[in-house]
């Protein structure tokens, strides 16, 4: 059960442009935009710094920024962040079989070397305490330029922000991303934890 409920989303018409933003990136509003409505102006904020980072920075493909953000999200263990992110990388075009050998990639053939240094820098970002070393900069530095690393690590923080938020908040899930991550997660115990409802559960 979340800690505040989500309001309506039309409760503040002054959001309808923010929210079509995520329903491009996710096909929905989500629930944790929907209680962060309460302060207009952070939605107005995250709004900005997504755009920015996830649609006008093109330098790293759309679709691996949510592949990294997942990787990073499941070293936070932010469940809630972990099924959204593969939502999104579905929605930007990431094939299935790059989606099923996700964790996987060190061996697969389906991820470029260059994609698993990126994924390495991911989860070691994503983790806490952070452990972002010289050795995992030097292999990035092989592979990836500065502003790619920038733009890649925008997206991380990005989920950064989200995974703090909704594991604080306890934010359920929506059917589509806990869907996905009962077919795509389960295997690796993934159960939606806090994000998942007993009544959710009962239905």
């Amino acid at each position: 059960m979340p800690h505040i409920d989500p309001l309506p989303d039309d409760e503040t018409p002054a959001l309808e442009d923010e929210f079509e933003t995520f329903e491009e990136i996710l096909g929905f509003v989500p629930n944790s935009l929907l209680t962060m409505q309460r302060k207009p102006e952070i939605v107005e904020g995250f709004d900005y710094f997504t755009t920015k980072v996830m649609k006008e920075a093109n330098d790293v493909d759309p679709g691996f920024k949510r592949l990294a953000a997942h990787v990073a999200s499941s070293a936070a263990g932010c469940q809630y962040c972990e099924a959204h992110s593969l939502v999104a990388a579905t929605i930007h075009d990431v094939d299935q079989e790059k989606l099923d050998e996700l964790w996987e990639y060190e061996q697969s053939d389906h991820y470029t070397e260059k994609e698993r240094v990126a994924l390495d820098f991911a989860i070691a970002a994503g983790s806490v305490p952070n452990r972002v070393d010289e050795e995992i900069m030097e292999a990035m530095n092989e592979h990836w330029t500065d502003d790619e690393i920038v733009e890649l690590l925008a997206a991380i923080s990005l989920y950064g922000f989200l995974n703090r938020w909704n594991d604080s908040m306890a934010t359920e899930l929506e059917d589509v991303p806990r869907e996905m991550g009962e077919r795509v997660l389960k295997s690796r115990g993934w159960d939606g934890g806090k994000h998942v409802s007993d009544d959710h559960d009962e239905r």
